[in-house]
This record gives structure tokens, C-alpha cells and sequence, in this order.
């Protein structure tokens, strides 16, 4: 498989599986809250701020689904990079609110690393001979 090929299913997978998780977050906050790391919050208490996770989820992998189909695979790296802040925080944020570290390093940290590996080898791509 070329690098080329594999940034291009890293990103697609990445796109979908934010999809997938603001979605959760949409639909079961109380549920998705856990399985992010935190414990279960009352319910009917500050939930809304569950949904403008799944929204900012939904949100990036919108991004990441609309840059590759038309091309802009170094817009994509460049916004992959920059998005790389958004699981270390997420990681950060479980572990100083005492969160499991497995979830932390294993699901944020994890994350934070693929997207920063798909984003390097889209932004070590080089335009395809004319």
C-alpha cells in the first residue's frame, strides 16, 4: 500500500469515526460521557455541553470528509495537524479529573497519535508527475 493510499484510508476512517462518536454524544451523552473517560453526569445537568462535544466531533469529521474528496490533501494535513490539539486536550482533561489513564493514554492518546501520523504523511505527499 503507498503512503498516498494509506493517509487517504486513515483519514477516511477518521472522518467516519468522528461521525460516529458526535453522533454518541448526540444521542446517548450519558452513556458516551463514561465511555470518554469521565463518570456519568446528573441527569438534566449540564448536558448540553455533551452535545457541543458530539457537534465539534461531527464537525471535524465533516471537515476531514469534505477536504479529501476535492483534493485538498494539503489543506487536510494542515487541519489534521491542527486538530491534533483536540484528543491530547481531551486527554488531559481525563486525567486531571481523575479518569482511568487507560482511557486517557489508550483512546486520546491513541487518537491524538493516528491523527498526527495521517496528517505528516498527508503533508509529506508530493504532487504526482504531470
Amino acid at each position: 500500500m503507498t503512503t498516498n493510499r494509506l493517509a487517504t484510508v486513515l483519514a477516511v476512517l477518521g472522518g467516519l469515526f468522528l461521525l460516529y462518536i458526535g453522533a454518541l454524544f448526540l444521542l446517548t451523552p450519558q452513556t458516551s460521557v463514561v465511555g470518554y473517560g469521565l463518570p456519568a453526569w446528573p441527569q438534566d445537568q449540564g448536558e448540553g455541553i455533551l452535545v457541543a462535544k458530539g457537534m465539534r466531533d461531527i464537525g471535524f469529521g465533516l471537515v476531514i470528509l469534505a477536504l479529501l474528496p476535492a483534493g485538498q490533501r494539503k489543506a487536510l494535513g494542515l487541519a489534521m495537524a491542527a486538530m491534533t490539539v483536540v484528543p491530547v486536550g481531551d486527554m488531559v482533561n481525563v486525567l486531571n479529573e481523575g479518569g482511568p489513564a487507560a482511557t486517557a493514554y489508550g483512546v486520546h492518546g491513541l487518537t491524538a497519535a493516528a491523527v498526527a501520523v495521517t496528517a505528516g504523511l498527508l503533508l509529506r505527499e508530493r504532487p504526482a508527475a504531470a
